[in-house]
């Protein structure tokens, strides 16, 4: 029985594990962390729908369950090395399997606000990022850094994406659909709350994001402005100044906010560039670079080796559960093409 190794075991992982025990393969999925799905179990619900992450997430799970699929959580794979005729997967201590092709399905992180010294976070209470603002709307229970209900909510876009100073100039593809969900979310919880939402440009290119951004306007309410936050600092009172432009009106604004929240994009994680960059298949951005985006696209040019979901590029999550089903298609057809 042919044997692949799955590195990492995010939506797009367990979705290609799911497809290749299907077809009578034998799949080692590895996760560094102690459970699978941590970045969609943080969120509490997902657009365009506004469907609870938590039973997309235990669907997927549910994936697991198959006799053709071992799951390795808190298993790092530190190094995979391509042995003549076959890949060799190498764990802590040295400890290494082998298989005869591996996926490499590692994801993202989030950028770490605090390179972006300007808005304040990590310095001043009241600025928190989208991933803190998740954890709020999943307990329903938003709150200023004083305890309070806020009465003012800024949204910030593009925050360590499409800017030269933090060195990503690519767009992380959902930070702009994720704002619009949260701003939607938040008036739910505080129908009273002024909130506003500060982008360059609004990129709304999924199916129903452009209704819903419309929504968002028209049904609850949300201002929109186009300007950057230059500035952010603390008030006597624990809340937060920005200073900002609207840049449709050409005018210099300055706001005094409850709440900040810095819209965080994607960066490649720490194990897709350990791994891209050890089997030298990294772009200039640390994501891994495959041959070809249109048709070969989980193919990174060395033979068994593959690359599914976010660790290529932003991806949404149905962009990376349809990926781990090309991907899944991608192995299957190189392990057929395989002497017996």
């Amino acid at each position: 029985m042919k044997r692949v190794a799955i590195v990492g075991a995010g939506p797009s992982g367990i979705e290609a594990a799911d497809i290749l025990a299907g077809s009578g393969i034998e799949v080692t999925l590895f996760e560094k962390s102690g459970s699978v799905l941590g970045n969609l179990r943080n969120k509490a619900l997902l657009f365009p729908d506004f469907q609870a992450a938590s039973e997309v997430a235990d669907e997927l799970e549910r994936k697991l369950l198959s006799d053709r699929i071992i799951l390795k959580c808190g298993t790092p794979v530190e190094n995979i090395k391509w042995k003549g005729t076959c890949w060799e997967a190498v764990g802590p201590s040295s400890v290494s399997e082998s298989f005869d092709a591996v996926l490499i399905a590692t994801g993202y992180r989030t950028f770490d606000a605090r390179r972006k010294e300007e808005l304040g976070y990590g310095i001043y209470n009241g600025v928190i990022t989208s991933v803190e603002m998740e954890q709020m709307l999943k307990t329903g229970s938003i709150l200023n850094s004083n305890g309070d209900i806020p009465q003012r909510i800024a949204l910030l876009q593009c925050v360590g994406s499409r800017d030269e100073k933090s060195g990503n100039n690519y767009c992380s593809k959902v930070c702009c659909v994720t704002a619009v969900k949260q701003a939607i979310e938040m008036r739910r919880i505080l129908p009273k709350t002024d909130i506003t939402v500060f982008y360059m440009d609004l990129r709304m290119w999924g199916q129903g994001f452009e209704e819903m951004y419309r929504e968002a306007q028209e049904k609850y309410g949300i201002n929109f402005v186009r300007g950057r936050i230059s500035e952010a600092a603390s008030t006597f009172d624990g809340r937060v100044q920005i200073k900002t432009e609207d840049t449709l009106l050409g005018l210099p604004l300055k706001a005094t906010v409850d709440l900040l929240v810095l819209m965080v994009g994607m960066e490649a994680s720490e194990g897709t560039r350990t791994l891209g960059g050890r089997c030298g298949i990294c772009d200039e951005y640390g994501f891994i670079r495959t041959i070809n985006p249109h048709l070969y696209d989980n193919e990174t040019g060395k033979p068994g080796l593959f690359a599914t979901g976010s660790c290529k590029r932003p991806s949404s999550l149905n962009d990376s559960i349809n990926d781990g089903r090309s991907a899944a298609i991608a192995v299957k057809n190189y392990l057929d093409s395989l002497p017996e």
